[in-house]
């Protein structure tokens, strides 16, 4: 895969996703966004990646919207879509059967922002600038960031930093659960990478049905979930690797996992 505007490395189970434009702060555009669904793609198809980091190059995670077309920058953006017609579909980090760790390095606003809600985890560098900055360019947050914000931080919290648009620090976001870990620069990226390799530690294919089940907790019922819980539970509870969990936790050995994340129907989603 030939990426431009993006780094894809994969190690030791962990696919990593460096923006890299370092010169334009990684600023999102087109070239971005797309190129971000074919690295995400490829990590959730690799049965040898267990998990995804997202970070950036240089002092920025992402700027927000590159701003080279001045005040046509929001004016019919091919991701965004013409008015009435859909956008086009990209995959996004909540969609594949991966844990998704946002390792926000610097600056995040805008767009560099609302991505990195669509993430499982989020950790940031200490000072790093946060902010959902969009109604101070005449614009409205997307991504859904009107739904996750106000689960993740609260309403209160939600309304304050998408109405305000203003910059906040990591140490604000840890204190409302926009991030889970403020860490100081040097040592984010070795944090980032320890907490993925732990799920390589993790049977993938229970990991990839956790995870589809968090994500349609957004707007479930408890008895809604559990209704969906059942089917899944009962389908992992007759699997190889539910029997691998439980010997190998007996036999006091490192489990051999067998299935992958591909092995899980599309039923449970």
């Amino acid at each position: 895969m030939s990426l431009q505007t993006l780094l894809y490395d994969v190690r030791d189970h962990v696919a990593t996703i460096t923006f890299n434009r370092p010169d334009r702060m990684n600023t999102w555009n087109a070239s971005v966004a797309a190129e971000l669904a074919q690295a995400l793609t490829m990590a959730n198809e690799d049965n040898a990646v267990r998990a995804v980091v997202l970070t950036g190059a240089g002092r920025a995670f992402c700027a927000g919207a590159d701003l080279e077309r001045g005040g046509d920058t929001f004016a019919g953006r091919p991701e965004s879509g013409e008015r009435g017609a859909p956008p086009p579909r990209n995959i996004l980090p909540h969609e594949i059967d991966k844990p998704v760790i946002a390792a926000i390095n610097g600056a995040a606003v805008g767009v560099g922002m609302t991505y990195p809600m669509l993430c499982d985890i989020r950790i940031a560098a200490a000072g790093a600038k946060m902010g959902f900055v969009f109604t101070r360019r005449g614009m409205m947050p997307e991504l859904a960031a009107h739904l996750i914000v106000q689960r993740v931080a609260g309403f209160s919290n939600a309304a304050d930093l998408l109405m305000s648009g203003r910059i906040f620090t990591a140490e604000e976001a840890l204190a409302m659960g926009l991030v889970s870990r403020v860490v100081a620069k040097e040592d984010l990226a070795s944090t980032a990478q320890t907490m993925a390799a732990d799920y390589a530690n993790t049977a993938p294919a229970s990991v990839a049905i956790t995870k589809r089940f968090l994500w349609k907790g957004l707007d479930s019922t408890p008895a809604d979930m559990m209704r969906a819980e059942g089917p899944a539970f009962a389908w992992l509870g007759k699997q190889a690797d539910a029997r691998e969990g439980v010997m190998s936790f007996l036999e006091k050995r490192t489990p051999n996992w067998r299935m992958s994340p591909k092995d899980v129907p599309d039923d449970f989603r």
